[in-house]
């Protein structure tokens, strides 16, 4: 079953930290909706306390997180070693997702580097933290980030990033409008 914590302890963000990639799952209320586990690499996620984190999310060609935090607010964060030491390390909680243009990006951003692409940043209030071994996990070696998305957002126009994101980043492939879909696009 694992090791189960009310919020992340200093080893929990230690671990974290050293992570170069992180999956993010959520899925809808509908029991006829698919389950998405999404995988994040650069340096996008923020410990901002012991039940909070938050990542900047780059343009992408879904946007099924968003959707489902908008539907339900569900949402698990998974890291796990695949150097040094065996484990995985689980956060769940509620997610809420943060625009630009609104007070809440404005006092959020703060805590990033701002990526090209990117969207909108995904808030979490954790209220369960779980650790597992992790035994059966192999051995990867890191050997740097991947900058094709940087490079093709870099390329874009804000109105190309926008018409992008309106075509594939406004409705889940459940039907969910997401925050984005609202009406909401970069300006």
């Amino acid at each position: 079953m694992g090791t189960v914590f009310s919020s992340i302890h200093p080893s929990h963000e230690e671990f974290i930290k050293q992570q170069k990639i992180f999956f993010v799952g959520s899925a809808p209320l509908s029991e006829d909706g698919h389950v998405n586990i999404s995988p994040k690499g650069h340096d996008v996620l923020r410990i901002l306390s012991s039940t909070e984190i938050a990542y900047l999310d780059l343009t992408g060609s879904g946007n099924e997180t968003s959707a489902h935090i908008k539907d339900n607010g569900r949402v698990t964060f998974m890291f796990t070693a695949f150097e040094g030491p065996p484990m995985i390390l689980r956060l769940y909680g509620r997610g809420q997702v943060v625009l630009p243009g609104t007070i809440e990006w404005d006092e959020m951003i703060t805590h990033f580097d701002l990526l090209p692409g990117a969207r909108q940043i995904i808030y979490a209030k954790i209220d369960i933290v779980k650790t597992s071994c992790g035994f059966s996990i192999p051995f990867y070696s890191y050997s740097g980030e991947r900058d094709t998305l940087l490079q093709w957002a870099d390329k874009k126009s804000d109105q190309e990033l926008e018409d992008y994101r309106k075509k594939k980043n406004s409705m889940s492939m459940d039907g969910i409008v997401s925050p984005i879909g609202d009406g909401y696009f970069l300006e």
